[in-house]
This record gives structure tokens, sequence and C-alpha cells, in this order.
């Protein structure tokens, strides 16, 4: 018995000085940086998350949420084609090379923004939905407030060096987080290479700039940045048996070691840490009985994927589950928050996720109403 715990204390005396190092060399090179869990958000690792810095073309992550959010309320729709302003055109920088006058689909500009960074298509987009470059720059730094984040302010949409604009690994990582929520942009982000302006003359290759996506087993986004202030940075996220993590790097003098001091990060976090699923968004979680409406019933579920994140170490269990359900008032739309589900383990409540219509319920009329009191009364439903 006591060589049994002299080998255990050896073994574990073995591991924990390679986990400290590994820890400690993670983001040697970078001014600062982030990893977390995307559903839950839990910080895995952080450097010096609350540093002002500069981040370059990743401030055009705030510019996407804003152009996802316009296109999922039909403000905005892919194949709508935008006319180029003289000063769209004129962006410095990355670019697509983009014309006065020319027209491109919004689809062709995000592909142009997500894959070639480019700053010409983004103040194309962002004068399109705020009329000025810099009404629009208004929307995202109100976007980052209403976030909560304190370490941000944009000067323009597109990252380019200027006086008072900056951001921090923590903010990003919660911006990062934001954009993931509209999944749109994966069908971006996900992308190595394609092509704009297909069936013209004018058909024009982009490449990703982040080449993670290619090489790093589950990346499918977000976005790089580079300027001389900023250094090279980079926002990637990547999934893998069913957990994402998000991890920011900003600062790096190197495009080379931004790319492998970003996999390590990832490495870290996916060797160490898993998630238990407990319901996937869209899962029906229950109907609820509606009175007066145009259905009798309503089907939720869950706005988001629910997850408890834990080390590989622990073992699995099995929680309880409970909805908590609002007094439901009518119309109501698709997407509306309906009430909560409780994920508790031994009675204790470890995670609320909010619970969401999938579909869409009119208020009866006042004639259907009165038809449909008769009908109860009649099949015996209100005695």
């Amino acid at each position: 018995m006591i060589k049994k715990i002299l080998i255990i204390f050896m073994i574990l005396l073995f591991l924990c000085p390679i986990n400290i190092y590994a820890e400690e060399s993670l983001l040697a090179n970078a001014k600062s940086g982030m990893l977390i869990e995307a559903t839950t958000g839990k910080i895995l690792y952080e450097k010096n998350k609350d540093e002002r810095v500069s981040v370059a073309s990743m401030t055009k992550m705030v510019a996407q949420i804003i152009i996802l959010e316009n296109i999922e309320k039909g403000t905005l729709s892919w194949d709508e084609k935008i006319t180029v302003s003289k000063n769209a055109a004129d962006m410095g920088g990355s670019q697509i090379w983009l014309q006065q006058g020319e027209q491109m689909t919004v689809r062709d500009l995000m592909k142009g923004i997500t894959m070639a960074s480019a700053n010409d298509a983004t103040v194309a987009l962002a004068e399109r939905i705020a009329g000025t470059e810099q009404a629009f720059v208004e929307k995202m730094n109100k976007k980052v407030k209403d976030l909560g984040l304190k370490n941000t302010n944009f000067v323009n949409p597109t990252g380019l060096d200027e006086d008072n604009h900056y951001s921090s690994a923590y903010d990003m990582s919660v911006i990062a987080q934001e954009l993931l929520k509209h999944e749109d942009i994966l069908e971006f982000s996900s992308v190595y290479e394609d092509y704009i302006r297909q069936d013209t003359p004018n058909k024009f290759w982009v490449v990703n700039t982040n080449k993670l996506i290619r090489f790093y087993d589950g990346a499918d986004g977000l976005k790089t940045g580079f300027t001389d202030n900023a250094g090279y940075c980079m926002a990637v996220t990547a999934k893998r048996d069913g957990m994402r993590l998000i991890a920011i790097t900003l600062g790096e003098e190197k495009g080379s070691v931004r790319n492998t001091e970003t996999s390590e990060l990832l490495d870290y976090g996916f060797n160490l840490y898993k998630v238990d699923k407990i319901k996937n968004k869209g899962d029906i979680i229950e109907k609820v009985k509606i009175d007066k409406g145009t259905k009798d019933k309503i089907k939720i579920s869950v706005e988001e994927d629910v997850v408890i994140l834990k080390k590989k170490t622990e073992i699995s269990k099995k929680y309880d589950l409970e909805t908590k359900i609002n007094d439901i008032s009518l119309p109501i739309k698709k997407g509306d928050v309906l009430g909560k589900l409780l994920v508790k383990d031994n009675g204790k409540v470890v995670k609320e996720v909010d619970l969401v219509a999938l579909e869409n319920v009119e208020k009866l009329g006042y004639f259907k109403t009165i038809l449909e009191t008769i009908k109860d009364v009649i099949t015996g439903r209100m005695l």
C-alpha cells in the first residue's frame, strides 16, 4: 500500500512542474492574450487581459456584429448591391481594390472583410448602414458599451492606427464571443480561399489571412490584424468534441510566432478541459400552453447550447433540469425570451439559460376569441 502511494506521489510530482511550466510559457512573446470557453465565457488563461493596446483589424469584429445584426433584422440583405463611395475606395491598407461607383453585393463585401480584412469593404458597408463612416463608429462604440466593456474605444471602423483607438485582450474575447452568436460569421471565417466578383471580367481571388483555419484542427474563425502600433494580432476560435474555445493574441512581433503561440494556447485548453453538453440550441425543451393564441401551445428551446465546463480529470455527472416560465403575453415572436432553464447539481443551481420561442404565435382576433370560447364550452374544456 505504501509503495502504491509513493508511486502516485512521484507521478504527481513529475507532472505538476510540467503543467506549471507549460502555463508560464504560454504567449511568452505577446503583449497580452486570453483563452476562454465560448459558451460559458469561462477564462482558462490570461495575460495582461485589461491592458489597453492597439488591436488593428480585430476592430472589424465589432463592425461584423453590426452588419450581421442588420442582416438578421432585415434592414440589409446578402444580395443587396452596395455602391462604393470615393471615401471607401480611397481606403489604404488591406483592401479588395474597390473602385468608386462600383457595385458589389453585401455577401462579397463580407467575404472581403472577413477573409482579406479589407478596409474598403468595411467602410462601404459602414456608410450603407449608418450613412457616414463616423456615424458607424458611434454605433460600434455604443455596442461595446452595451456589452459592458470598459477598455475599448474606436476612432475608425477598420483598425488603422489612430490616437485613442484601443481595446484589450479581455474586451476582444467578449467581442469574439458576441460575434459567434451570429452563426453566419462562420460561413465566411471558416473558408480558406474564395472569389469575389464571380462571373465578371474582374474576378478576384481572396485568401484568408487566418492560416490556422487550414492548419489547426477544428479552427473555423475569426479575425487577424496587423499594424505598426498593434503588431501581429489574432482572434481564433476552434471547436473539438463539442467544446468551442476562443484565443486572443495581441502584440506579437512576427506573424509566424503569433500563429504558433495561438496554437499552443488552444492546445492548452483542449488538453486540460472538456464540456458536458446538457442540451443543444434548438432542442425542444417543452411545449407551453397558450391562451387565446393562434396556437394552443408554443415550442420553446434554450437560447444557446447548455454546457458545463470542467477539467478532463473531473468525472461527468447527471444534472437535474427545471424550467421556469414567465407570464406570457401575446403576440410572441420567434426568439422571444419566455423563461429560464435551471441546471442543478445536488439541488444547487450551477447554470441558468434563457428559454426562447421557436415559433411565432399571434393573438386571436375578437371574433375568433368568441368562437374559441364557445368551442371550449361545447367540448367541456371550460367546465
